[in-house]
């Protein structure tokens, strides 16, 4: 049986209706990863423990003691903490730690029975738009090899796409779970800033990261959401808001629904592919009764340059703790403490982190800070209460995930500001805390995906997935 034909709901009646089994299903992704060894998805496979997880489960004797997610094999992006297994954030400094516990999200998924299969590739320290700054080589999407998946979940999105798992996590800081998501034709959300748990999150930029699921279809993301998301005590950002029974609320209402087009998003830059697949699909949503509100979100222009001043600030402090001294790679040819410190972060750290520490580093500094620092948190601000007043007019937002479809392999990987261009139309939502979806909608000339953003109220996960299954069921691609 090939479970790639199937989405996780059809996967786990089959297991209950006892036609399938866990290890049945383990085994085959397992096979399915290593026919996909050449994409490099994965920086370690968990064979034993996921075979181990899936007899486990087998041998409980009624649905009653399943929990939501048996059945469901996912795969974790490696900077999620994952208890005795490598958590390695892609990076050389951390190419053999092995983490001492789990990560809140990693519990409720162990809790919930999934079936942890591997922890996938991604951008060091999730810095990056191609998944090109990996230590151990970029992924490459499996819809055209000679092309980037996206970053910096591109391991996860390529997973997914692959069908090498039924769902992946990833973390989303600017963009980096919705625009891999996009390059790769799946479906994948950043939650409302709060929602879910970073306790056991590699820190990269922590006002703005933000843990989201990744999957082929909506329903199978609403469902993981549910499970991974809720307040946890460990997190001090951790919001105490009730989560909704998302897949089981998803319902068609289009026809309710008024949804705003910001002119800014549409504007020079945009592959006009691009833009008249968005068109296309928003037309498709007013014939079923949506209603079309052009509006306006003036401090657009401004966010990719907050964006980075913020993130790299918080990455040069967040990065800091990685000295060669209590774990990590350490360079033991030095003849003092500096001379160590020195030598240990030159050779543990890739050129982009190290760009991002010293940009990070100079925006923060005594002379500088008022000048950028204070000026991008101003902008960040400014861009809240954007979204704030054209929420009074709409419900929900429908915008381009990204200006082009994937890139070559290369194309970019010289020029930092044309690769941080590629998060332009996600940043917004991280800087402003709210939810933003990625799902495909079609494909442009060369028959690569094209992602379409719903971007929607602070804690509104649930619109924003109705609004993408009810497209679902409407666009055949």
């Amino acid at each position: 049986m090939k479970f790639e034909k199937f989405d996780f709901v059809s996967i786990n009646k089959l297991l209950l209706d006892r036609k399938i089994s866990c290890t049945q299903i383990a085994e085959y992704y397992l096979t399915k990863i290593n026919e996909g060894k050449n994409l490099n998805a994965f920086i370690s496979v968990l064979g034993e423990q996921a075979l181990g997880k899936a007899k486990k489960i087998d041998q409980k004797l009624d649905r009653s003691n399943m929990g939501n997610l048996a059945g469901m094999v996912v795969a974790i992006k490696d900077n999620l903490n994952t208890k005795n297994e490598k958590t390695t954030c892609a990076s050389k400094i951390l190419q053999n730690f092995f983490s001492p516990y789990d990560a809140t999200v990693i519990k409720r998924l162990k809790l919930a029975d999934a079936i942890l299969i591997g922890k996938t590739n991604m951008d060091e320290f999730a810095m990056g738009s191609s998944n090109e700054n990996s230590y151990f080589a970029p992924v490459k999407n499996p819809h055209d090899q000679t092309k980037v998946p996206g970053g910096s979940s591109g391991g996860s999105a390529v997973a997914v796409a692959a069908s090498m798992v039924s769902a992946t996590l990833g973390s989303d800081t600017g963009g980096s779970i919705r625009q891999p998501a996009a390059f790769c034709g799946v479906v994948g959300i950043k939650p409302t800033y709060g929602r879910v748990s970073r306790f056991g999150l590699v820190a990269f930029a922590s006002s703005l990261d933000q843990i989201g699921p990744l999957a082929g279809s909506v329903k199978d993301c609403a469902l993981l959401l549910e499970v991974i998301a809720g307040f946890d005590e460990k997190d001090s950002t951790s919001a105490k808001v009730p989560v909704p029974a998302f897949s089981q609320n998803l319902e068609r209402q289009t026809q309710e629904i008024k949804i705003g087009l910001p002119d800014e998003y549409f504007s020079d830059g945009l592959n006009p592919e691009i833009r008249d697949q968005i068109f296309d699909s928003v037309e498709i949503l007013k014939k079923h009764g949506a209603t079309i509100i052009p509006i306006s979100l003036p401090h657009t222009k401004y966010a990719i340059s907050a964006y980075y001043i913020i993130s790299a600030a918080e990455a040069s402090s967040n990065l800091a703790r990685y000295d060669g001294v209590l774990y990590g790679h350490r360079n033991n040819q030095t003849n003092n403490l500096s001379e160590m410190y020195l030598k240990s972060r030159a050779e543990g750290f890739g050129d982009e982190v190290k760009r991002r520490i010293m940009l990070g580093t100079y925006v923060l500094s005594a002379g500088y800070f008022k000048k950028y620092y204070q000026q991008a948190q101003k902008v960040r601000t400014l861009i809240k209460m954007d979204f704030e007043e054209v929420f009074k007019k709409c419900d929900c937002i429908i915008t381009p995930t990204t200006p082009t479809t994937a890139f070559k392999l290369g194309e970019k990987k010289n020029d930092p500001v044309k690769m941080y261009l590629s998060d332009v139309y996600t940043v917004s939502a991280n800087l402003a805390g709210i939810p933003a979806l990625s799902m495909p909608c079609g494909f442009d000339s060369d028959r690569m995906p094209i992602g379409l953003q719903i971007m929607g109220k602070h804690f509104d996960e649930g619109t924003v997935l109705n609004v993408a299954y009810d497209l679902e069921q409407l666009v055949s691609i």
